[in-house]
């Protein structure tokens, strides 16, 4: 949409002054407030411009204007052509003592994103086919209970629990340890290897089967569902309006689903630019209020996950647009010492 610099300055600070204050922007409160060096009638003729754009909108009878979907979605693409920008206050995020533990990493990182903007914070974890197995246990608790347990590079530890109808030679237990160890070890999990390793025809049928016992918590690894680490869902409700609560309801609602967050963050993943979708650009009837803002992180070469902040569309863009990208690039250090070790 080509609009003249008088009508992006104009839009601009109706953006910025509702956020702010939260109530219609007229002509009056632009001239007084933004120092903008023309007249109020001027003003209100370029507002009712911006209006026929469909750029801005005036709720019931008042005179003042508020952004639509896609007035904001014109303002936050300028926002996104600036130089980056960090955000107005420090982001108290501090991964050095976190060891190789992505999980406490992610955690961390969303409760300090949800403290600097006051916005519900959302960090997907690597999926876990890209993790790296770092050791593998298969442990005899009882003659017909088997126990294994496997760690992972990013700290990750799971376990699954295995019971046979008859005792399970002990020799068998240590053999496959060994061999899982052998063949998994420092590799990073996926179909083909999994195929490899449980299928190979250099073994016995006998090792085959008791493999084939033990091949559910391996499947499960790489087929789980994303981990997904929410903060700060108490502090974004004061950012909603009383009109808007319902739709920090369906937020909620959407979180536990997890569906359609989920796509997005997984579409997002192709590119190293923040992103940002407004309102109807989600794609959830049931989030329509609701803004996205977020940025991928992960290696040199590829993304792992993302760093996301969710909130009303009435929400300080610039501000959340520059927490993102500064979460993103310490995660990504981060994950570089754990990925690249």
């Amino acid at each position: 949409m080509d609009l003249s610099s008088r009508q992006r300055q104009i839009l601009a600070l109706v953006v910025e002054e509702y956020v702010s204050s939260g109530q219609p922007v007229g002509s009056k409160t632009l001239v007084e407030r933004s120092g903008i060096n023309v007249s109020s009638s001027t003003v209100r003729y370029e507002l009712a411009e911006l209006e026929d754009l469909g750029l801005l909108t005036h709720p019931h009878t008042s005179a003042g204007r508020i952004p639509t979907d896609s007035g904001y979605r014109y303002y936050v693409d300028r926002v996104l052509e600036r130089p980056d920008a960090r955000p107005r206050a420090s982001l108290e995020l501090d991964l050095a003592s976190v060891s190789n533990e992505i999980d406490l990493a992610l955690q961390r990182t969303t409760e300090a994103l949800a403290q600097l903007t006051h916005l519900m914070a959302l960090v997907t974890a690597p999926a876990l086919e890209t993790t790296v197995v770092r050791h593998v246990e298969v442990l005899q608790l009882q003659p017909q209970v088997v126990v294994v347990v496997v760690i992972t590079q990013t700290g990750g530890v799971t376990k699954r629990l295995f019971v046979f109808g008859d005792p399970v030679d002990a020799r068998l237990v240590g053999w496959s340890a060994d061999y899982l160890n052998e063949t998994l070890g420092g590799e990073r999990l996926g179909a083909r290897l999994l195929r490899q390793c449980f299928e190979d025809t250099g073994l016995t049928a006998r090792e085959r089967e008791f493999l084939a016992e033990l091949r559910p918590a391996f499947e499960d690894l790489i087929e789980g569902p994303q981990n997904v680490f929410v903060g700060g869902a108490a502090d974004v409700l004061d950012e909603f309006r009383s009109e808007d609560v319902r739709a920090f309801r369906r937020l909620v609602d959407a979180l536990e689903q997890r569906a359609s967050l989920l796509d997005l963050m997984r579409q997002s993943l192709v590119s190293r630019r923040p992103f940002v979708r407004v309102g109807a650009e989600i794609g959830d009837p049931a989030l329509e209020r609701v803004s996205v803002v977020g940025h991928a992180y992960g290696l040199t070469n590829r993304n792992l996950g993302t760093v996301s902040l969710i909130g009303p569309t009435r929400m300080d863009y610039p501000a959340a647009i520059a927490a993102v990208r500064l979460a993103a690039t310490e995660l990504s250090r981060f994950v570089e010492d754990i990925y690249e070790a």
